[in-house]
């Protein structure tokens, strides 16, 4: 099994870790705040999963989950994730990110200009279309009749391989939403995002924390993917 490396120890990046050490890989685990920060949570995982920088988590993870703030990742070292193979699950939130130029004007998505941000990386964007307190509860053994799929998207079709069979793992299928000028279908707003996994598509925003989930197999993310329109990002406020 690989070792993951993940940066950012938020919801979303500590349920990927808490998949991946369920699934027998090692994991690294890094967050702004440093090592000594994540003592606890590490001890939750148990022995399979090691704090450390985001040095460590780049250079010991043969893949690496980038899980923090849009605004964030051009704060990261620079040249910290080249050559690195990247699964990034960034999102746009103008409420948090501040208000960006590129992605308000449509000239690029929201993975466009994180790959752009991060030059020789083999880059793919998954994790960013689903509640992170969904993913634990969806995951299910390769083959089970209600196996849920996610969305990946890139330029590098043996990157989104390798992205296939590392989620595989994690306990999902994957649909391949095609380069990263079509990941808007699985961003905010979109008809891929976060809604196709929930038992009742029609639960108000105010409940969608405790929201309960529903299988979501390929066929059904294939067909939200074909659906969807794009947003216009630069009327997003939250």
């Amino acid at each position: 099994m690989p070792t993951l490396g993940i940066i950012g120890s938020g919801n979303i990046g500590s349920g990927v870790a808490r998949l991946a050490v369920a699934a027998g890989m090692n994991v690294v685990i890094a967050n702004s705040r440093g090592p000594e920060s994540l003592q606890d949570l590490v001890a939750e995982f148990g022995p399979l999963a090691q704090a450390g920088t985001v040095e460590d988590a780049a250079k010991l993870g043969d893949a690496v989950v980038l899980s923090i703030p849009l605004k964030a990742v051009q704060e990261l070292p620079e040249g910290l994730l080249e050559g690195r193979f990247v699964l990034d699950t960034s999102n746009y939130y103008p409420s948090r990110d501040g208000r960006i130029a590129e992605l308000d004007a449509g000239t690029v998505t929201t993975s466009e200009l994180v790959s752009g941000w991060l030059p020789g990386v083999r880059y793919v964007k998954a994790f960013n279309n689903i509640l992170a307190h969904h993913l634990p509860q969806l995951a299910r053994p390769s083959g089970a009749p209600d196996r849920s799929a996610l969305p990946i998207a890139g330029d590098d079709d043996q990157a989104k391989a390798e992205a296939q069979a590392i989620i595989d793992a994690l306990g999902y299928d994957t649909v391949d939403a095609g380069p990263l000028s079509e990941s808007w279908r699985f961003e905010p707003e979109s008809a891929g995002y976060t809604r196709i996994y929930l038992a009742d598509p029609n639960t108000p925003d105010d409940q969608l924390l405790s929201s309960v989930p529903g299988p979501t197999p390929a066929d059904r993310v294939e067909s939200a993917l074909a659906s969807a329109s794009r947003v216009n990002v630069a009327d997003r406020v939250f």
